[in-house]
């Protein structure tokens, strides 16, 4: 048994999902996979089958582009982010490991605590974003009820039900979280259908914009691409436990449509509201869920809320499973399920700040997706690089947890070029936030960080481009 064994000597019936899943970074062997790679489209659609998801398309348009360049960017940033996840995901099938472990083969095994930092900051941010957005809902739709529902105890129960139910889940782990996010797909997208239904036919199309320039548009990918490349740090979670026998391109090929294709229908009904009803944008920056219900009828916000709730549960338990395996990637020695306990205290403490104190929703989002995405932009390139050039034939066990092993404490050629790639496309990007505007966009000019250029926060998918081939290049350097 390997050096980094997370506490459980206990093995795990992966096939019960009322038992606490026992793994952790651990190897999946032979004797422990199953399953065929078909289950993975229901766990990954579910995590963006959210009104979240169709938030996206409101922000894309409210960067000043026109309902058709909006579809555009969305059906470009998804076509372009999502089939990495499914790279990922077939690294997770090689290898039998969290992604977060194999990404050590990149990084050296010391090395590789740089990026696992900034995925576990991400995946930290995910699931906060997540459950704060189900608590504004709560609210929201509590005060079209009755105002006196509205109260912070009302939303504070609403908070504290979700977390301790994506908590719940999350401890349980893999085989649970494959049986719930079907069950919940079916409500969401049910529940969705009849939203569409109902408000459709209220917009109003005959209001057009204008659109915006070239910048926009790229801005508008970005911000989607931004938004798929979040989850590539969970994309080999998932598919560990499946036979190395399965097919490589159903991998890839499950994950990438199951993850992408709720954004891609979601985000363009996000792209239809806005056209209909402009003002919906500025609404959806406070409560990018809640504004939604603002023209449903009173009869449907019970339902609607209830599968908010279990969107929400979704997306942030895909996230707090893979911050917990993240954590003991970093090298915290905790069993899986303790790991997880502990993130989803940070999990509340931070949606609690975002809910309750801060004075402003999407302005920390924003920054926050802009600020990680950059760097697991970088990151993802470098692995799903490594992976093509290095591990056609897999990964080998013991020395993804071996510093004295073939991957050595530091692989220079990663970690080089995924700093450089951070440093690039922070210089970039641009942010409206206090703090952090003076730290970004320093290879722009005044003017461009003032203009479309800054607004397009195109140093997300440069870093993408120059962790990948800086890796290329220097690997060959290094005789890798």
């Amino acid at each position: 048994m390997h050096q980094e064994h997370q506490g459980d000597d206990v093995a795990t019936d992966v096939d019960n999902a009322f038992e606490v899943e026992r793994k952790g970074i651990d190897w999946i062997t032979d004797e422990e996979r199953h399953g065929t790679p078909s289950r993975l489209f229901w766990p990954w659609f579910a995590a963006n089958a959210s009104f979240f998801t169709v938030a996206y398309g409101v922000f894309v348009v409210g960067l000043g582009l026109s309902p058709w360049q909006g579809a555009l960017a969305v059906v470009v940033g998804l076509g372009l982010a999502y089939p990495v996840v499914g790279a990922v995901a077939l690294a997770g099938m090689r290898g039998g490991a969290p992604t977060m472990a194999l990404s050590r083969a990149a990084f050296g095994v010391c090395g590789n605590r740089l990026p696992t930092l900034f995925v576990y900051v991400s995946l930290l941010g995910w699931e906060t974003v997540s459950v704060a957005i189900g608590a504004l809902a709560v609210r929201t739709v509590l005060a079209r009820v009755d105002e006196g529902l509205a109260t912070t105890p009302m939303v504070a129960a609403g908070f504290g039900l979700t977390v301790v139910l994506v908590i719940v889940v999350g401890i349980y782990g893999y085989n649970l979280i494959l049986r719930v996010q079907k069950y919940i797909t079916f409500a969401v997208m049910a529940t969705t259908v009849v939203y569409f239904v109902l408000i459709v036919p209220s917009l109003d199309f005959t209001k057009t914009s204008a659109g915006g320039g070239l910048a926009l548009f790229a801005g508008g990918v970005s911000l989607v691409i931004a938004n798929g490349i979040g989850w590539t740090a969970g994309g080999a979670d998932y598919s560990r436990y499946l036979p190395r026998t399965s097919k490589p391109g159903a991998v890839a090929a499950w994950t990438a449509v199951g993850a992408g294709s709720a954004p891609l229908l979601l985000m363009l009904f996000g792209v239809l509201l806005t056209a209909g009803d402009p003002a919906l944008a500025a609404a959806t920056a406070a409560d990018p869920v809640g504004a939604f219900a603002a023209a449903l009828p009173t009869w449907f916000l019970v339902p609607f809320l209830l599968a908010t709730m279990l969107s929400v549960v979704a997306g942030a338990v895909f996230n707090l499973y893979s911050s917990g395996l993240t954590l003991q990637a970093l090298g915290v020695r905790l069993p899986r399920w303790a790991a997880v306990a502990v993130d989803g205290v940070v999990m509340v403490i931070g949606g609690a700040y975002l809910v309750f104190v801060a004075p402003s929703f999407f302005a920390p989002l924003q920054a926050f997706l802009i600020l990680i995405g950059v760097v697991t932009a970088g990151w993802s390139s470098v692995f799903v690089v490594d992976m093509f050039l290095f591990r056609r034939k897999g990964y080998a066990p013991e020395e993804l947890f071996d510093p004295r092993g073939v991957h050595g404490r530091y692989n220079v050629a990663g970690v080089v070029s995924l700093v450089v790639a951070v440093v690039v496309g922070w210089g970039l990007v641009t942010s409206h936030d206090p703090y952090l505007q003076p730290l970004l966009g320093y290879l722009l000019t005044d003017a461009a960080r003032a203009g479309s250029i800054g607004a397009a926060n195109i140093g997300v998918v440069v870093a993408f481009l120059v962790g990948g081939l800086l890796y290329a290049g220097l690997s060959k350097a290094f005789q890798r």
